[in-house]
């Protein structure tokens, strides 16, 4: 084999190599506790819930007087529960009760997490927020960053969602994968290590289309993970009502420690009927 072939053979090598992993690099699970329900002053249950045999974990947080929403959190695709709670740890005061759970894999939910997974794992949440709220609940549904991705395809797929709330989401698997590697020495693989994630049909540009519950997208415009033009290809292909907020000085997942945001996410739940 000459020197061209051989570098060839290495590259083609590495590319089935990373095909092989690139989905796995998506997730960074453990099961550290950040923070404690004691420490957020939040009143909390756990909960276990089957996922296609699955057995996952979540908190659900009951609201303060009158329950005006039911809200599942996706969170992003680091860390568990204990971490990302923070964020939606602010509503029950407000008569919103809340489910964040865990994908497998994260925290104290079992088996291995893979991107079809945390849809279904997100589908099953919201199944037990549902039957936890009672028939005609106002069901909302919050993703963020990699839970955004997986929040879409299953509001897609249902039809008693009142809300969708979308934080600094991406909106095709292999186009972030090529943002991801683009500064790496590992670019020119990544086509080819990429042609393992979901194709165009299952992105999350393609399920927003078929979304028919109103929805709120939030993106920092500093956003140093997922580039804002990802949540605007999301508005774009997505149906009316849609709302888009842009935070100037925002960066990944901070929208939800602003009040004026905060002030927002509560506007769009008072005016569902």
């Amino acid at each position: 084999m000459d020197g061209r072939g051989w570098i060839v053979g290495i590259g083609v090598g590495m590319a089935s190599l990373l095909a092989g992993c690139v989905e796995g690099l998506f997730f960074h699970p453990d099961q550290r506790v950040y923070a404690t329900p004691q420490q957020l002053g939040i009143a909390v249950q756990d909960v276990f819930f089957d996922s296609g045999g699955v057995r996952l974990h979540g908190w659900w947080m009951p609201a303060s007087g009158a329950v005006r929403a039911t809200l599942v959190q996706a969170h992003g695709n680091a860390a568990n529960v204990s971490n990302h709670a923070p964020l939606v740890s602010w509503l029950p005061a407000h008569g919103v009760q809340v489910l964040c759970f865990d994908y497998r894999g994260f925290g104290r939910s079992e088996g291995s997490p893979s991107l079809d997974g945390v849809v279904a794992d997100t589908r099953a949440a919201l199944d037990e927020a549902r039957r936890r709220a009672g028939p005609g609940a106002r069901l909302v549904l919050l993703g963020q960053s990699l839970g955004g991705a997986s929040a879409i395809r299953v509001a897609a797929e249902v039809d008693d969602l009142r809300l969708l709330v979308i934080d600094s989401a991406f909106a095709s698997y292999r186009g972030i994968a090529r943002d991801a590697a683009a500064a790496s020495p590992l670019a020119l693989l990544a086509p080819l290590a990429g042609a393992s994630l979901p194709d165009a049909s299952r992105d999350p540009e393609a399920a927003i289309a078929r979304v028919r519950a109103p929805l709120l997208l939030l993106h920092g415009e500093r956003d140093e993970v997922i580039p804002i033009r990802h949540s605007e290809r999301l508005h774009a292909a997505a149906r009316a009502p849609r709302q888009f907020v842009r935070i100037p000085d925002g960066r990944h997942l901070d929208a939800l420690t602003r009040e004026t945001v905060r002030q927002r996410i509560l506007a769009s739940i008072a005016a569902l009927p």
